[in-house]
């Protein structure tokens, strides 16, 4: 079993930035791949980043690429999420989710454990 517990938002002007981190606890960290989801109201989930195993290999959506950065400490067991010039549109409850697989990163239905998510507001 997998414990994720997401920390770091916050309410932000646009333009600022947030950093949301995700510490992890219970079977060996490495042995999963890990990613930030989203989930803004009215809206479904939707994938937001993906960082492989050991760190080398990361994955972002269209609409945060340059702007979001993901990374994992193995030796710590937390994932981080690193969010500049951030726009009204990033605005949603983000969640870190974590799978043992080699299914489809997208896919949210594919991911077995997830943290209780954590409320980021861009607005002035």
């Amino acid at each position: 079993q997998v414990q994720l517990v997401e920390s770091g938002g916050g309410l932000v002007q646009p333009g600022g930035s947030l950093r949301l981190s995700c510490a992890a606890s219970g079977r060996t960290f490495s042995s999963l791949t890990m990613a930030w989801f989203r989930q803004a109201p009215g809206k479904e989930r939707e994938f937001v980043a993906h960082v492989s195993r050991s760190g080398i290999t990361t994955y972002y959506a269209d609409s945060v690429k340059g702007r979001f950065t993901i990374s994992r400490d193995n030796a710590k067991k937390t994932v981080t999420l690193q969010m500049n010039t951030l726009k009204p549109e990033d605005t949603a409850v983000y969640y870190c989710a974590a799978k043992d697989d080699y299914s489809f990163i997208y896919i949210s239905t594919n991911y077995k454990y997830w943290g209780q998510g954590t409320q980021v507001t861009v607005s002035s």
